[in-house]
């Protein structure tokens, strides 16, 4: 195969991994309910998109899940949407420049530290679906852990006064959701990015 269509190949297929990004952040098939929570799909293809095609189609595959964030708690707004967009407040909180960081920098990263987690693993255990399981969960993670910190380093006060949590409680509480939350939201990732990115690294090896 010679560049120029590896080129269009991998274009085609960034384009249908964005398109599963869309499709997954405008439909409730970006949730999975888990009892009393909701597991975010939505990282996943970013996850795989980070594994397949390597770690800067995974950025940009991670900046559009930020832009779909963005966009939904712009025009769908919550009561927390100001810690993803500048274009909400609620009350005395308001976004802000560092709202559009929260919103694209640990996505971006989504779609960067899996490729190399995978690519870590691999070396070292010679079996894909430890290196897919053990990148999907960590890229998963690598999403909850920031975004929750750095809305407590840049809302903490805000955040906490909106979800009525008192202010000596808010870490506490971020890191109740990390567990919470987080945890089987990576696991899902885990097992689905193994069982998917298993069977298409078989395609794109054919």
């Amino acid at each position: 195969m010679n560049q120029a269509s590896r080129k269009t190949q991998d274009m085609v297929k960034l384009a249908l991994f964005s398109g599963i990004i869309v499709v997954l952040s405008l439909t409730p098939l970006g949730y999975i309910p888990l009892g009393v929570i909701k597991a975010t799909t939505i990282h996943i293809p970013v996850i795989l998109g980070s594994i397949l095609l390597g770690w800067k189609s995974g950025a940009v595959l991670g900046g559009l899940f930020g832009l779909t964030s963005f966009m939904v708690n712009t025009i769908t707004p919550n009561l927390t949407s100001f810690v993803f967009t500048p274009f909400y407040s609620l009350g005395d909180a308001h976004g802000n420049f560092w709202s559009l960081v929260i919103c694209f920098v640990p996505r971006i990263l989504v779609g960067v530290v899996p490729y190399f987690v995978y690519q870590g693993i691999r070396k070292l255990s010679k079996r894909d679906s430890i290196a897919l399981g053990i990148a999907g969960f960590i890229g998963s993670m690598v999403n909850t852990i920031l975004v929750m910190n750095l809305i407590y380093v840049f809302f903490g006060e805000s955040w906490g006064s909106a979800k009525g949590v008192a202010a000596d409680m808010i870490y506490k509480t971020i890191l109740a959701v990390i567990a919470t939350n987080g945890i089987p939201e990576a696991i899902v990732a885990a097992l689905i990015t193994t069982a998917v990115g298993k069977v298409l690294l078989k395609f794109i090896k054919k």
